[in-house]
Formats: C-alpha cells, sequence, structure tokens
C-alpha cells in the first residue's frame, strides 16, 4: 500500500504504539485515586502534558487534553461566545474551516448571531485586508484555521489578532491549529491567539487524543463543555485517556528535527512530477510543507480515488470528515467548474518517499493521457 493522506490520519508511530501499551500494562492506574499506584499515574500524565505543552509553546497548566481536535474546537468556540455574550453579537470565520468550526457557526447563526465567513481566493487564501474589513467593535469572536486541511493554505491568523486589536473589539481568537502543529513554526503567544486546538493522530500518535490551548487569563472564567468530575482542573471532566496522553507526549517526543524539510522535498518534488502529467492540474502548491491539492478536471475526484485505490495507492478528494460529500473548501474557491469536480489531496508524511509518488504518478499519468479510468 501506498499512502498518500497523511492530512487525514498518519501511522502511528513505534515510541507512540510503546507508550501506549506501557501504559495500558503497567501504569494503568485512575489518575484521579489517592494511593500511590494511581498518584503515579497522576505524576506520568504531567511529564506527558508538560511535553506537548513545550512542543505547543505554552505552560502546561494551559494545555487540556481532549479528545480529538472537533471536541477541542468546539469546546473553544462555546466558551469564546458565552464569555463575551454581553459584548455583541457578531463572530468572524471563513467559509473554508473544517468542519468541526462551521458547523459550530451554522448553529450559532441559527441561534441569532451575525456571522460572517470570509471567501478565499483561487488557492484557498483570506486576504489580510478582508480580516481587517470584517472584524467590528461589537465582533466577540474570530475562529481562524491555522493551516487549511484541503488546501495546505496558511491563514493571517496573526492579522487577525491585529485587527481585533485595532477595531477596539472584545473578540477573543480561537485557532484551529490541527495541521499545522509540528509543521509549520507557531506558539499561541506568536499568534495572538485565545484558544488553539491540536489534535495526536495527525502527527503519528493514536486517534482519540488532542488537546486545547487556552490563555492563562482565562482560564478562571472559562466554562467546561461537559459536566461531570473533576477531571482537568474541573474543565473536561472524564477520567484521563492516560494511554493516548502517553501516545501523544511520545509521538511529540519522536518527531524528528528534520522531519518537515524532508515531508516538504518529497512534496515539492510530486508538485513538480505531477504538474507536467497529462490532465493533472495544481490548484497550488500549498503554504504547508505536507499537503498538496491538485486536479484532474476531466474525472471526478471520487472516481479517482476509487480508481487508485483499487491499485493500493491512498489519496483524497478533500477532507475525510466529508465522506464522500463534495467539498466545501473545493466548493468556496473560485475554481473552473471542471478543476473544482476533479480536486483532490495528495498528503505527505515523515515516511513518504518519492518512489511513493513516482507509482502515484505513473497511473495518473497514464489515466490522463487515456482520457478515461482504464
Amino acid at each position: 500500500m501506498i499512502y498518500l493522506d497523511n492530512a487525514a490520519t498518519t501511522r502511528v508511530c513505534p515510541a507512540a504504539a510503546d507508550a501506549a501499551r506501557q501504559a495500558m500494562l503497567e501504569g494503568w492506574g485512575n489518575p484521579s485515586s489517592g494511593y500511590p499506584f494511581g498518584k503515579e499515574a497522576a505524576r506520568r500524565r504531567e511529564e506527558d502534558r508538560a511535553v506537548v505543552a513545550a512542543a505547543l509553546g505554552c505552560a502546561p497548566e494551559e494545555l487540556f487534553f481532549t479528545s480529538c481536535g472537533t471536541e477541542g474546537d468546539n469546546w473553544a468556540i462555546s466558551a469564546a461566545v458565552e464569555l463575551n455574550r454581553r459584548k455583541g453579537n457578531h463572530i468572524v470565520t471563513t467559509a473554508i474551516e473544517h468542519s468541526a468550526v462551521l458547523e459550530c457557526m451554522k448553529k450559532l447563526q441559527a441561534g441569532g448571531f451575525d456571522v460572517t465567513f470570509l471567501k478565499p481566493d483561487r488557492e484557498g487564501h483570506i486576504s489580510p485586508q478582508a480580516v481587517r474589513d470584517a472584524v467590528r467593535p461589537d465582533t466577540i469572536l474570530v475562529s481562524m484555521i491555522l493551516v487549511n486541511n484541503e488546501v495546505g493554505s496558511i491563514l493571517p491568523v496573526r492579522e487577525a489578532a491585529e485587527a481585533i486589536r485595532a477595531a477596539g473589539s472584545p473578540a477573543l481568537l480561537h485557532v484551529d491549529a490541527v495541521q499545522g502543529f509540528l509543521k509549520v513554526p507557531f506558539t499561541p503567544k506568536e499568534l495572538g491567539a485565545d484558544f488553539a486546538a491540536v489534535s495526536g493522530h495527525k502527527i503519528e500518535a493514536p486517534k482519540g487524543i488532542g488537546a486545547l490551548y487556552i490563555k492563562k487569563s482565562l482560564i478562571p472564567r472559562v466554562k467546561p463543555l461537559m459536566v461531570g468530575g473533576g477531571q482537568e482542573r474541573g474543565l473536561r471532566p472524564g477520567t484521563e485517556a492516560t494511554a493516548q496522553i502517553a501516545a501523544f507526549a511520545a509521538a511529540v517526543g519522536a518527531w524528528a528535527p528534520d522531519a518537515v524539510e524532508r515531508i516538504r522535498a518529497v512534496k515539492d518534488y510530486a508538485a513538480d512530477l505531477l504538474s507536467a502529467l497529462p490532465g493533472v492540474e495544481l490548484i497550488s502548491r500549498g503554504d504547508a510543507p505536507h499537503i498538496l491539492p491538485i486536479s484532474m478536471p476531466a474525472f471526478s475526484g471520487e472516481s479517482v480515488v476509487r480508481f487508485l485505490g483499487d491499485r493500493g495507492v491512498c489519496i483524497s478528494s478533500g477532507s475525510a470528515c466529508h465522506r464522500g460529500r463534495p467539498s466545501h473548501v473545493f466548493a468556496a474557491m473560485p475554481l473552473p467548474p471542471k478543476v473544482r469536480l476533479g480536486a483532490l489531496r495528495v498528503s505527505f508524511g515523515p515516511e513518504s518517499t518519492r518512489e511513493e509518488v513516482d507509482t502515484l504518478a505513473e497511473l495518473l499519468g497514464e489515466m490522463g493521457r487515456r482520457g478515461s479510468l482504464l
């Protein structure tokens, strides 16, 4: 199998698998228990928290473990709206957010909030000026993805923070940083973010673990998304998933210093090779090191995905969360209809190779030359 869909999920690295196994078979105590076995689990959890926080560039006490990026996004948006409910009614986001954000926005809009959805350009970028023009004195929340998960564009999050200050707005800034974590340089403080969500399974940790950064000054006023016990300082109830947390920290620790450089090199090779093929168009070279959006306008993206999948090559026609539905990201971009119909995402990880790209190119090239699915 050739796996080139790393923006959807990544293979769990050996260090993360080993850490999870150790936590499940040896360090399986409940961190809330008062006896030594439980206290040891709590100590290890805090060590793991410190590892992830250091990689994110925040204090450990600002990092709260969640089940995934979707939970972090939902919690941040809910908390921000609750904190600023009496200060205004306007929210700014983009039309190319992950569904975890867009569905929250649709719900808020249905509840009476005024939501501005900023439109992207041909390559999936949002204009900093559009952000500045959108933020108003009654804006209470700006929610913006750092790296778009389908086209790899980096959005102007820092400029959004500046726009909030310039407008004299009380708005809080939420960042979906799931695709950016460990792949593009940032810290929440550098971005001016009040909330930032990340996820483990995009960096070779297991599915089912993520984290939410909450700015320290906000923590005493933030309400939990759920109610229950006192875990995560009372803000994220539920017995901690210590095995997944251990694996998350191990994956962070195992992320090689040159991983991004190697990933980008393979992506750049793919961009040059695929763009030269008959019937293949680059939608964009993508800002992020791991995501390359292309199109085969003579075909539907889904048909290409099925064709390649039958031959052991895995790419996608958009986010895995769409499950076969048209991508709202490509739909929001001013693309020719056939380019939009044939849109595909190729995404790379630390183990991706040029040889895998060669095989992908061979199959796409044959399709393009024949003008059919063979």
